[in-house]
């Protein structure tokens, strides 16, 4: 293939990003969209690099090199990086190569001052973009001087920022070249960003505009404040204008200086609210032509704007796309939040999860929503809807009484006509469930035989007819889930909490009675797995060479190996057991493509040697005992004050039934989350055995490639063999992007991330406020744990993270108290931490980046917020 050094602008386009890179394949992208005026220029391809690195072999040995370097080496970095720029910058420019390039230049004029500016292959992408990683060098002028600049701009490559930046997105070095863009230079009496979308608050409807006079890098280096418009709906809504005593403008030699603004004009804006409102007309069609919100450079020359650059704002969160016909104007609420799980979710994960849920949901960015906006609208049911809502996450109750008090912004509800038909009247409610363990006891049963089912009839399915076989096993799915008495038997164990929280504390002044009121309460199928694992301890405690073993297990074979050791049958046994019980579980577990214990049992290793050395034989029954021990002695306190009150028999007897109710109940809570996720390993393990046989049929490159696409791409694939490699590449890259975003808790369909707040005024200063989910005050020392592998906890040690879904509870009983940054009264951390009797306090916002690991912190859990002690 002939190389290509040099491309004019109009040549390119956003296809071209490997030739030309980022910049340059957005920029050719500008020119072709009528009415954007763009500065003529053309790109030094990365074929020209490519062949100029060929002739210093002494570039890939130092990039080999810097490949073996931690990524929070930055010394190492920098001297490595420093090297290879100064042997980049030393290299000739090869003549044909330089004569291409001088060549396209006469054609702008030899003696036109340029801008030059790096434009890598890695750069303004959709997911990453990488603004400011590499070089820009402006008001050159002359051959020699555009040339010494391109090898000024391939060098820039391989800055230390740009390094970093590259080794945190996950970005291989020698995969990312540099091509550079030659633009005629723009002169402007002003310049700066223009933002499509608001960068704060995600709002695709607001436009916002920084402008400073003169050259933009009096913007981009910090020497002055911009001043800032927002423009909505064609106006200018809010303006603040900046004292810029500076600006930088070009020198007629070449190159650029800081000169003083005059007196006068450092009082008026950079532009006029016309020429706002213009230029952000300007970028809603540059944002229609690209696709998705930008972030766009811009000069103003007299009255015309020039745009020098546009890219992709990769830091906005996706709106999700609504049904056909809903309405413009949407409201949705966060399924991970109230799931404990925020992170991404793989394409099959999400679309098995819309399949099984018992709501339509919605997809952005990897996690799931639910469009609330008829309940929302609704004033019949509104009130009841931000009551279980607040319930559930005080955040987001305050984020959705934000919508509601914007005017206009709900749809009105629909009207009956005048004279029409009554509205049916609401179905009668089902009748009252007795406070009878026997109840429980069915439930658990029938989801038993339903699991059983499945299992006996999914085994002799595959091809289409699995899939087949799998829609129908997700309607008997929804079918459990859906059963009134399920339903009935988890509200019944919260009501009665809710009951016992709120007259308790009327009654008595009691707050959080139910904490201590649930201790080891029966059927809690989540705390039986944390106090079964200290089981799983003891039989290891006794054997030393079981534990020396499990010390250096790597990989996910050793349980076979096990039982060459002393009391490694035994040991092999014990864990086996529990991984028959438990093994479906895993963080992250509403996505069917999380690894399950089952699939890597050494992620319980670590949790099982914590156990050993921070417990002494026998701590589960004495743990479980103790519990109930104080549950019984509270509710003998409890009775007996209550007694002593004012018609205080009738207030006793009433109380002691709603805690015969509560202790019935509360343990079931957890139960239908067990045996969805039972279901969901089941299915996995039939559809990883299909993604096997398309692999040894040739159709998929791995089984892995199953979990990018949806259930029905999937269907598809084994319907007809043939897949869309594209696609998968596609969704990978996606799926890595997505880690980088922050859903939000509530999000409109304008864009806007709406996270809420408490609003509380008890509060000590500097304490961090969250929801108060499990009584008690602890003091001690915070481990700051991302990833429940990394856990390394000692006794009193109190566990701060992100989230926590049942997989976590094993490491609940060795803590002393809990702060997650999500969750509500009754998410799944909370329950157990009540059921444990650890103090706990969620719904943190930023707590994993407020409190260092190591820091020594109080956790509130009975008033709802964690202070900093050191």
């Amino acid at each position: 293939m002939l190389e290509q050094y040099v491309l004019d602008l109009h040549e390119v386009d956003p296809t071209h990003v490997a030739l030309v890179g980022g910049k340059g394949a957005h920029l050719g992208g500008l020119t072709r969209i009528d009415g954007i005026p763009v500065p003529g220029g053309f790109c030094v391809t990365t074929d020209a690099f490519r062949r100029v690195l060929a002739d210093a072999p002494a570039v890939g040995e130092l990039l080999d090199r810097l490949s073996f370097l931690d990524p929070d080496d930055r010394d190492g970095i920098r001297t490595l990086s420093a090297r290879i720029r100064r042997t980049v910058e030393e290299i000739p420019v090869p003549d044909d190569l330089a004569a291409a390039v001088t060549g396209a230049l006469a054609r702008l004029g030899d003696r036109t001052a340029c801008a030059v500016r790096s434009s890598a292959t890695a750069e303004d992408l959709p997911t990453a973009s990488f603004a400011g990683q590499q070089d820009t060098y402006l008001n050159v002028v002359g051959p020699a001087e555009v040339l010494r600049h391109v090898s000024r701009c391939w060098a820039s490559l391989f800055t230390e920022r740009a390094v970093v930046y590259r080794r945190r997105n996950g970005i291989d070095d020698r995969t990312v070249h540099m091509a550079v863009v030659v633009q005629e230079m723009v002169f402007p009496d002003a310049s700066g960003i223009l933002f499509t979308a608001d960068p704060v608050t995600g709002n695709r409807k607001v436009a916002t505009v920084d402008a400073g006079f003169g050259l933009g890098e009096a913007l981009v280096s910090g020497l002055v404040n911009p001043d800032v418009f927002t423009v909505r709906d064609g106006k200018v809504v809010t303006k603040a204008v900046a004292a810029q005593q500076r600006a930088v403008r070009a020198l007629p030699g070449g190159g650029t200086h800081e000169v003083a603004v005059d007196a006068r004009q450092q009082e008026e804006p950079a532009l006029t609210d016309a020429q706002a409102v213009r230029l952000v007309q300007l970028g809603r069609r540059i944002e229609a032509h690209f696709g998705c919100p930008q972030d766009i450079e811009w000069c103003l020359a007299g009255d015309g704007f020039q745009i020098v650059q546009s890219r992709p704002i990769t830091t906005l969160f996706p709106v999700p796309v609504p049904e056909n016909d809903a309405p413009d104007n949407r409201v949705y609420v966060s399924v991970g939040h109230g799931q404990m799980m925020t992170d991404p979710m793989r394409p099959l994960g999400y679309s098995m999860w819309q399949l099984t849920a018992l709501v339509p949901m919605r997809e952005a960015g990897g996690r799931l929503f639910v469009d609330v906006t008829a309940r929302l609208a609704s004033p019949a049911g509104r009130d009841g809807f931000l009551d279980a809502m607040g319930k559930a996450d005080p955040l987001v109750r305050d984020a959705l009484e934000t919508v509601l008090d914007r005017d206009g912004f709900l749809p009105a509800p629909p009207d009956a006509a005048p004279g029409g038909p009554p509205a049916a009247a609401p179905p009668a409610p089902p009748a009252p469930l007795a406070t009878d363990p026997a109840v429980v006891t069915a439930l658990i049963e029938r989801s038993r035989t339903s699991i059983a089912a499945l299992e006996r009839d999914i085994r002799t399915k595959s091809g289409p007819a699995l899939f087949d076989f799998l829609l129908e096993a997700f309607e008997e799915h929804k079918r459990v889930l859906a059963d009134p008495l399920n339903m009935q038997a988890i509200m019944a164990g919260m009501d009665a909490t809710w009951w016992l929280n709120d007259t308790l504390q009327e009654w008595l002044g009691e707050k959080n009675a139910a904490d201590t009121l649930t201790l080891s309460a029966p059927d809690n199928i989540t705390s039986e797995m944390g106090l079964e694992l200290l089981d799983v301890a003891d039989v290891v405690r006794r054997y030393p060479e079981v534990v020396a073993f499990l010390r250096g297990v790597e990989g996910e074979d050793f349980l076979d190996a096990l039982a060459k050791v002393e009391g490694g049958t035994e040991a092999r046994d014990a864990i086996e057991g529990y991984l028959d019980r438990y093994g479906m579980r895993c963080v992250g577990e509403i996505d069917i493509t999380r690894p399950r214990w089952r699939e890597r049992p050494s992620t319980l290793v670590p949790v099982i040697l914590d156990n050993v050395r921070n417990f002494a034989p026998g701590a589960a029954r004495r743990r479980f005992e103790q519990g109930r021990e104080r549950a019984q002695q509270m509710e003998q306190d409890v009775l007996t004050r209550l007694r002593a009150l004012p018609d205080g028999d009738r207030k006793a007897e009433e109380t002691r039934r709603m805690i015969d109710r509560v202790r019935t109940f509360i343990g079931y809570r957890e139960y239908p989350k067990y045996g969805i996720v039972s279901r969901t390993f089941v299915y996995k393990k039939a559809l990883l055995a299909e993604a096997e046989r398309l692999v040894a049929a040739g159709v998929l490159a791995e089984p892995e490639d199953a979990f990018y696409l949806t259930f029905q791409e999937l269907h598809d694939v084994a319907r007809s063999h043939r897949v869309d490699e594209g696609l998968v590449r596609e969704r990978r890259e996606a799926f890595r992007s997505y880690h980088a975003l922050t859903p939000p808790r509530v999000l409109t369909s304008d864009g806007e991330a709406l996270t809420g707040a408490y609003r509380r005024d008890d509060v000590p200063a500097g304490a961090l406020t969250g929801v108060p989910v499990s009584a008690g005050t602890v003091e001690g020392r915070a481990r700051v744990v991302l990833d429940m592998a990394d856990a390394d906890l000692e006794a009193g040690d109190i566990l701060v993270t992100a989230f926590t879904d049942p997989s976590w509870s094993p490491l609940f009983v060795g803590i002393a108290g809990l702060v997650t940054e999500v969750g509500g009264l009754m998410t799944h951390g909370a329950v157990i931490a009540r059921e444990y009797g650890l103090p706990a306090v969620v719904g943190v916002e930023r707590a994993t980046r407020l409190i260092r690991d190591g820091q020594r912190i109080r956790v509130h859990g009975t008033d709802g917020y964690v202070e900093i002690l050191s």
